[in-house]
């Protein structure tokens, strides 16, 4: 598809990182861009910093909340041209005999039952729409292993077979999916896992940063704006032969540590 106002993009987890990314490369685009974001404090810097675009507060592990937020866009936009499904979170760094059953749950409610709620509400106003397209973020630890991160690897899995299932079943209604899998995203995130890390094995944080960086072919970490530009690429018609794709932006992770 070609951006125009008349495209209406929805990014879950909009407000700040990827997601803000993600919005604002769609809106220099020209095509109408709604956010929503759980964090109150993100959400208001990005109200500062996009007054036309609309960001509301939604946690999309909850099904309520996710069931008034499409509502809302069935009511302002009558449909849905692409859903990013990007909320996510890092989940706990622990041996897998200390991760609690309530950090496991949470990581998966976040990280693919969020995205599954999403794409039931979105699916059918993109079929009225005649297709369109649906963008699930996954991650590196989604094809590698992740030792320490049990949780977060098998949710970003989850999203690789999500996506791939729903390209076969959508796919007749023109309806493309497609998974992006970013590497070490630079930013306050991955410095956090980092740390986290560190303490688990140990290690001193310098240390660690190192054995990141050097888990990459690069050398180097992504930028958010790189992992927008690819979400931009499979929504668009220059994209359209590509679905049921796990597209890897990581600049070559030949492993996890």
């Amino acid at each position: 598809m070609s951006f125009t106002p008349a495209t209406r993009v929805l990014v879950t987890a909009g407000a700040s990182g990827i997601g803000k990314a993600i919005a604002d490369i769609f809106h220099q685009q020209g095509a109408r861009v709604r956010v929503c974001d759980i964090s109150e404090a993100h959400t208001a810097e990005f109200k500062s910093q996009y007054p036309d675009i609309e960001c509301t507060i939604c946690d999309v592990a909850d099904s309520g909340q996710v069931t008034e937020l499409f509502e809302s866009v069935r009511q302002n936009w009558d449909g849905l041209d692409v859903l990013v499904n990007n909320a996510g979170i890092a989940g706990p760094t622990a041996p897998v005999e200390r991760v609690e059953l309530e950090e496991w749950n949470r990581t998966l409610a976040v990280n693919i039952t969020a995205q599954f709620l999403c794409v039931r509400e979105a699916v059918p106003m993109l079929k009225q729409a005649g297709g369109g397209a649906i963008i699930n973020l996954s991650s590196v630890a989604g094809r590698l292993g992740f030792p320490l991160r049990t949780p977060y690897a098998s949710s970003k899995w989850a999203v690789v077979g999500f996506t791939k299932s729903l390209a076969a079943e959508l796919g007749p209604d023109n309806i493309r999916v497609n998974a992006i899998l970013p590497g070490a995203v630079a930013g306050d995130r991955i410095e956090s896992v980092i740390r986290a890390k560190a303490s688990a094995r140990d290690v001193p944080y310098e240390q660690m940063r190192e054995q990141f960086l050097q888990q990459n072919s690069l050398r180097q970490f992504v930028g958010a704006d790189e992992i927008a530009q690819m979400a931009l690429y499979l929504a668009s018609d220059t994209g359209r032969a590509i679905s049921g794709q796990a597209v890897s932006v990581c600049g070559n992770i030949e492993h996890l540590v």
